[in-house]
């Protein structure tokens, strides 16, 4: 494996994309199918995570109501009061599965003005304002002052928010692993491009193997 991109898991950290319940629980206003799905192998490897003492980063949306923060693609959508993940509701909250056990409630307010919550020992919840976790955030310094240099992402719908939060990592230089059963709105062609770049594409199974050497 290239000693460029081989995955330094000693060195590394989870980065959970949008699981939060109006897009992951069967039925929610914006759920993104097959994400529920998803859920039972997220938390089998945060939970090796906790027990192995990883970081955790939930990186989340919240669309304010007056759809100010929103995407220009679902602006007029929130403008037109559809709630979808609205800071302070269940929708924006995270799935509860994938929580940590004493977990601290999020602070919407410091969230969406770029606070890095503590929620639970070594694990983090933060807002994106757009698709890619790097963006406008202080993702890229939190992380360097912590020295991990290994970002392992799960979480929902590949195709947005995951895959461009990959590629912004990517050109960071950090090493990357992409865990194909537990995201949501995966498709072969994806893999082979991040494969590409790149990426290590691992199973569940063959993550918490790793983690757990």
């Amino acid at each position: 494996m290239d000693k460029y991109t081989k995955p330094n898991f000693k060195r590394s950290a989870v980065i959970t994309i949008d699981t939060q319940n109006d897009f992951s629980l069967p039925g929610a206003i914006a759920e993104i199918k097959g994400t529920n799905e998803i859920i039972p192998q997220m938390k089998s490897i945060l939970e090796t995570c906790r027990n192995n003492h990883i970081p955790i980063i939930h990186v989340i949306r919240l669309y304010k109501e007056d759809g100010s923060n929103v995407d220009i693609c679902r602006r007029e959508m929130i403008e037109s009061g559809v709630g979808i993940v609205r800071p302070g509701s269940i929708g924006a909250d995270l799935v509860s599965a994938i929580k940590p056990v004493h977990t601290e409630d999020l602070n919407y307010q410091d969230l969406l003005n770029g606070t890095i919550q503590f929620i639970g020992n070594l694990e983090w919840a933060m807002y994106k304002p757009r698709w890619g976790a790097f963006y406008q955030t202080e993702l890229e310094n939190f992380l360097r002052e912590r020295e991990i240099d290994t970002l392992i992402f799960i979480g929902c719908n590949f195709s947005n928010c995951p895959r461009t939060s990959i590629y912004q990592a990517s050109e960071r230089d950090y090493k990357i692993v992409m865990v194909e059963d537990a995201i949501s709105g995966i498709y072969s062609k994806g893999i082979d491009e991040i494969k590409n770049i790149g990426v290590k594409t691992y199973t569940t199974k063959e993550l918490i193997q790793e983690l757990e050497r």
